[in-house]
């Protein structure tokens, strides 16, 4: 029997917005995830620290996959006492699936050339294999650290993956011109994000008086 098809997104999520909802349901689409799950993380080593509490980022998680197949929000990166790493993060996750799931690990473009810095990075496809979300208007080129790991593994057609492990594939994605700087931003000066955000999570954030002070 074929094992299940699992995706992972992490971020800080501060706020959970259009664009991270919007990107993750193509790629779960597209891919045919069974899950894809959303990991918010609680001191992400490579960003500054987040605006509101690692709970209430969780909170706006999970109220914006509430009801959306095959999302969901997955709270272990928030129990850690220290800085979130994927590659303990993958460990973790792949201790629980039997051997035939797969794990596809999603990353941005910035966040995959940014990979050389991350620790243990060299692990990663040793877990996963790793999906980069490619926008059409992106004309930088992978950093030099990179390119003989593309050459070896980089796969063209993202349903041509195989195996558990081990493969990078390109999926091109629908830019949407949305962050969540942008948002904090707005609600700091007081203009309306909806349609920025879901309606659950901008209700959430009117309600917890959240992002007020300016960036």
């Amino acid at each position: 029997m074929a094992g299940k098809r699992i995706g992972v997104l992490g971020g800080t999520f501060d706020p959970i917005h259009i664009g991270h909802l919007r990107g993750a349901l193509e790629v779960a689409e597209q891919l045919a995830f069974d899950e894809l799950r959303l990991i918010p993380s609680a001191r992400p080593p490579h960003r500054d620290t987040p605006r509101v509490s690692a709970q209430q980022r969780l909170d706006m998680v999970a109220r914006a996959v509430q009801g959306v197949a095959p999302l969901r929000v997955d709270d272990r990166e928030l129990k850690r006492e220290r800085p979130s790493y994927s590659i303990e993060t993958l460990e973790s996750l792949r201790a629980e699936l039997d051997a035939e799931d797969r794990l596809f690990l999603i990353l941005g473009w910035d966040a995959f050339c940014g990979l050389p810095g991350w620790h243990r990075w060299e692990e990663l496809l040793e877990h996963c294999h790793i999906l980069v979300l490619q926008r059409p208007d992106a004309d930088s080129e992978a950093p030099e650290a990179l390119r003989d790991l593309l050459a070896a593994r980089s796969v063209g057609d993202p349903q041509a993956l195989n195996g558990a492990s081990g493969q990078i594939a390109f999926v091109w994605q629908t830019p949407l011109a949305v962050s969540a700087t942008q948002i904090r931003k707005a609600l700091g000066e007081g203009r309306s994000v909806r349609f920025l955000v879901p309606d659950a999570v901008l209700a959430y954030i009117q309600a917890n008086d959240l992002y007020r002070a300016p960036c």
